[in-house]
């Protein structure tokens, strides 16, 4: 596989991987603070499958995911990104959903990004079924469907796969490889591990996750295909520096050696700070500067998240039901409790 780069790609790619990288450690820091509840899924080590696929495709093409969302969400480049995701996070009403879906249940109606999703497997056929709109509505766009690869064994993986192939639906089911699904080996729960070529009758391709550039020319083949063609299945290669969730020390079933080995060898910022210095198309000076300014964003989201207002008890009477009334028997007084 081979793509044409230039240094103001290079430096693009260079900074969204790395301002992912900084808002994820921001979450993992505040989690460990109690300022973060519930569930946590980071995205350490994955970022260029997010950022090359972004890189190729439009506002008018949609994305699913699952759990693992919130670099998906800063790709999209909604109207406040990172302050959005850390109030989000935060449970804050200035959050990207307002406060309601937190890390699991991200979502942004104006960048055409539907999840974040928490059950495992259950964005695919959505995905599907977004696919089917736009070939319904012949808007000339793709849904990218991502998953990871534990999903790819689920049923409705296979059931979205074989509607999307009947009728032939402009869709890219993506397979985010991170090996080891929420604990098991791939070699212990997959009866193949060439998840590219679970589509059977879709065609399928694998490349290199921890490769922004690989990711972004399959990305171009995947979407030409897609609206020409129907269904295409990509799988990256990629792996996931901290556990599943926060919960997970993610040591149990892997060593430190093996993720400090990839981390390396293999770390895909590291992977594209090389070729900016070794070609000669930034110096030291800008990356660090470059870092040191994504650094002062977070710094100003993780602020911003702070000090934004937490929803009100109204508002768990909100886009529930078309005109806002009471749950299940529960009153919301005017003093704010709530009388069963």
């Amino acid at each position: 596989m081979e793509r044409k780069t230039n240094r103001e790609e290079l430096l693009g790619f260079f900074r969204e991987m790395t301002l992912m990288r900084r808002m994820e450690i921001a979450a993992d820091v505040a989690y460990k603070q109690k300022l973060i509840r519930g569930f946590l899924h980071l995205y350490n080590g994955q970022e260029a499958v997010a950022s090359g696929i972004e890189s190729q495709m439009t506002k008018n093409d949609h994305v699913v995911t699952a759990y693992r969302c919130h670099a998906h969400l800063v790709t999209r480049r909604c109207a406040t990104p990172v302050k959005g995701i850390i109030a989000e996070l935060y449970g804050k009403k200035t959050g990207c959903s307002k406060g309601y879906g937190g890390s699991m249940h991200m979502y942004n109606a104006e960048t055409n990004f539907y999840g974040g999703n928490g059950i495992v497997g259950a964005q695919i056929p959505l995905g599907t079924g977004v696919a089917w709109s736009q070939k319904y509505l012949k808007t000339g766009n793709v849904t990218f469907a991502y998953m990871g690869d534990g999903a790819a064994n689920q049923g409705q993986t296979n059931e979205s796969y074989n509607l999307a192939a009947v009728h032939k639906l402009p869709i890219v089911f993506v397979v985010e490889n991170n090996r080891y699904a929420m604990g098991t080996a791939i070699e212990r729960a997959s009866a193949t591990k060439e998840f590219y070529s679970r589509g059977d009758y879709i065609p399928g391709l694998q490349f290199d996750g921890m490769n922004v550039l690989q990711s972004a020319e399959a990305s171009k083949f995947a979407i030409d295909y897609a609206k020409t063609k129907g269904p295409i299945l990509l799988e990256g290669i990629t792996y996931r520096y901290q556990g599943h969730s926060m919960s997970d020390p993610g040591t149990t079933y892997r060593n430190r050696d093996e993720v400090e080995g990839v981390r390396k060898s293999r770390d895909p910022i590291v992977k594209v700070h090389q070729w900016l210095i070794e070609n000669k198309l930034a110096t030291e000076e800008e990356l660090t500067a470059i870092t040191e300014e994504v650094k002062k964003d977070v710094e100003a989201a993780v602020e911003f998240a702070t000090t934004s207002p937490v929803p009100s008890p109204e508002d768990l009477y909100k886009f529930v039901y078309i005109e806002d009334m009471p749950l299940r028997g529960v009153e919301l007084q005017k003093s704010h409790n709530l009388k069963i």
